[in-house]
């Protein structure tokens, strides 16, 4: 058996749970869910394949998930896969000759979007490349949303890719950018990032333009135009809620300042 887990976020996923629960076990027959509370299926399923299923409280921080996947388990190798998606077999044959090499290398996987019932190619959803496979105690997780693995081991692309099973309706699109603009907002503002609605607009029309023509969303047609112009929705969201929890802090520190001089 190789030396390496693989970790599964999860909530709600009973539709996709037992096809990745496969596909992952291709790989390894380590298979974890970390949970973060599902109301469905997707826990008894998981463990009727035959996962090992553990459990942490949602807090809005995917890093914070993926960490705690980080110290449940012992191997010396973790690889990292979304509830949808989907290793094709020549990634998983190299993903075991990575492991069974066992160099100090962190390893990159190139993803291709499934969206709306077709494969895209440019824009939005353009083919991206993922840091997923790691040696356990050499990569930490940060930022609670589009989090990223922070690793100073040389990088090698995986021949083959995974196939990223994302949006079927617009309902579940729109739904995601409100959950993922909120957590930005509020780990931005954590961080001290300062806004204003004229920067906001900025950053929504440079998001649009980069997208539409750098990225050449435009050639994946209407759907392509449509979806940049959800990128332009998505990227104002994130500044204007940023902007709100600013406005939000000041208006608090005029009210306790009052009250201090209301109080002498």
């Amino acid at each position: 058996m190789l030396d390496m887990s693989i970790l599964i976020l999860t909530k709600n996923e009973e539709k996709n749970i037992v096809d990745v629960i496969r596909n992952a076990k291709k790989c390894s027959e380590n298979v974890f869910i970390i949970d973060s509370g599902s109301t469905d299926n997707t826990v008894a399923l998981a463990k009727k394949n035959k996962a090992k299923v553990l459990f942490r409280t949602w807090d809005n921080d995917f890093a914070a998930q993926r960490n705690f996947g980080l110290q449940e388990v012992s191997t010396k190798w973790v690889l990292y896969i979304d509830a949808d998606e989907r290793l094709n077999d020549e990634l998983i044959e190299n993903i075991k000759e990575a492991v069974k090499k066992d160099e100090s290398k962190q390893y990159i996987i190139k993803r291709k979007y499934i969206a709306f019932d077709q494969e895209f190619n440019y824009g939005v959803l353009r083919p991206n490349f993922v840091s997923r496979l790691f040696p356990r105690e050499s990569v930490k997780w940060i930022n609670k949303v589009h989090e990223r693995a922070l690793c100073d081991l040389p990088k090698v692309y995986l021949k083959g890719y995974m196939k990223h099973y994302t949006y079927t309706s617009w309902e579940q699109y729109i739904n995601k950018i409100n959950q993922y603009t909120t957590i930005w907002a509020q780990n931005a503002h954590e961080n001290g990032k300062k806004t204003g609605i004229a920067k906001a607009f900025l950053h929504a029309f440079g998001g649009f333009f980069q997208m539409t023509f750098i990225k050449k969303g435009i050639l994946e047609g209407k759907i392509g135009v449509v979806i940049s112009c959800c990128h332009f929705f998505y990227t104002l969201m994130k500044y204007v809620k940023l902007y709100q929890l600013q406005r939000q802090d000041k208006s608090s520190n005029l009210s306790n300042t009052g009250k201090k001089r209301v109080t002498k």
